[in-house]
């Protein structure tokens, strides 16, 4: 079985009952790599909505979140070979790292499409924040809507939006970050400075 040509079929999977005694995932994942379709399965149930839900960080649409889900799972599944576990959020944490990867990856095939624009009440409302010396300092924080978020974030370069994505719209910490990025916690601080500093930049063109 290739997963990749029978990914589709994956994602259409709404329930399955597990069994009374739940199989821990270190085995699902051995039992994958020795070609066990239903271990795979199982896994694919069990993490969808974690996937999912981390996909969605980044991108709103659903068609962009189902195809970070096919190409997580399916890098996943190429990729069990190199799967150690160990302790009990293993593969959910090494599944989390190939998501953001597969995130950062279609952040870095978007990178320059205009497709987000902002509308003369978005554009208005953001300039009167900005011009509200009380509240700008935190503009970047969270305090604007997420569509308007999205659009700003999406003018940023990917490694920008990757870091303010992970630190302030999933409200993860430094070290939260660096584990799932492979970067050291300096790294991630850096990035997130200049990543902070490049939106006020864009933020500051609307005043």
């Amino acid at each position: 079985m290739t997963y990749a040509a029978d990914s589709s079929r994956f994602a259409t999977i709404e329930t399955m009952t597990e069994p009374e005694k739940v199989t821990p995932d270190d085995a699902l994942a051995a039992a994958a790599g020795a070609g066990d379709e239903a271990a795979f399965e199982q896994l694919f149930v069990r993490h969808r909505r974690m996937v999912a839900r981390l996909a969605s960080r980044f991108f709103y649409r659903r068609e962009e979140i189902e195809e970070i889900m096919q190409e997580s799972f399916a890098a996943a599944y190429f990729a069990l070979h190199s799967y150690q576990g160990g302790h009990e959020r293993s593969f959910a944490a090494w599944l989390s790292r190939i998501t953001v990867r597969a995130c950062y990856n279609q952040l870095r095939r978007t990178q320059g499409r205009e497709e987000y624009t902002l509308s003369e009440e978005e554009t208005a409302r953001l300039t009167d924040r900005l011009r509200d010396e009380s509240a700008e300092s935190d503009v970047e924080g969270g305090v604007i809507s997420r569509d308007l978020a999205d659009k700003l974030l999406a003018r940023l370069g990917p490694d920008e939006r990757l870091v303010l994505t992970l630190l302030n719209v999933a409200d993860l910490s430094v070290a939260e970050t660096a584990e799932l990025t492979g970067w050291s916690a300096s790294k991630v601080k850096m990035r997130a400075l200049r990543a902070r500093n490049a939106l006020r930049r864009v933020l500051h063109r609307f005043v």
